[in-house]
């Protein structure tokens, strides 16, 4: 006996692979929805930690440049005090330089001439007096150039002759000077009596 199946069963047929595939692409349309919120909470929690790292980092930046400001002003009071040391140093060192400029004058000053002033500022000295002749001049200017650890760069401004009454008939040419004189600081002169002592042994 021949059965024959009259019913619509292609469109049956159509109807379960429609069923079949809505059913797969809301599945699909599920597990993406799913994927994708994994993915954002995922990409959530990452931006959250790194912006707890940089939030971190900055805090630390901060107490950073705290910090260095503070060795920065360390550093400019520590400058000012060793500013202040060699003020004190230098001060200690050259009180006695008005004391050495006078021994020298003594010591270097040759017969026939006689000072009337010695004016200091800072370490220039102008030096006023009166000489018996020219001669005596130039040997005062070499005696400091040459023999003085205390005295340097000796520099006659000027030379003027003029006579001096020594009574009421006699007088006598004489020669009133002007010169400077560089003063060295302790240091210096120290310096330059240890290099004469090493030239002399040598």
């Amino acid at each position: 006996m021949i059965l024959i199946n009259l019913l619509p069963h292609r469109e049956l047929a159509r109807k379960k692979a429609r069923q079949v595939f809505n059913t797969s692409l809301a599945g699909a349309a599920v597990l993406g929805a799913l994927v994708a919120g994994g993915v954002y909470l995922w990409f959530q929690n990452e931006i959250s930690r790194q912006q707890e790292r940089n939030g971190f980092l900055t805090s630390e930046i901060k107490k950073l440049d705290e910090e260095i400001k503070e060795v920065a002003t360390l550093q400019e009071e520590i400058a000012a005090l060793k500013a202040r040391q060699q003020a004190v140093e230098d001060l200690q060192a050259n009180r006695n330089l008005p004391v050495h400029l006078l021994n020298e004058s003594v010591l270097q000053l040759p017969d026939g001439i006689y000072l009337k002033s010695i004016k200091q500022e800072n370490q220039n000295v102008l030096m006023t007096g009166v000489a018996q002749s020219n001669e005596r001049v130039s040997e005062l200017l070499r005696n400091l150039s040459r023999h003085s650890d205390w005295v340097s760069k000796p520099e006659l401004i000027e030379i003027v002759a003029s006579n001096l009454a020594l009574s009421a008939r006699e007088q006598r040419r004489v020669y009133n000077f002007t010169m400077r004189v560089q003063l060295q600081r302790a240091s210096e002169a120290q310096q330059a009596a240890s290099a004469a002592q090493r030239a002399k042994s040598s």
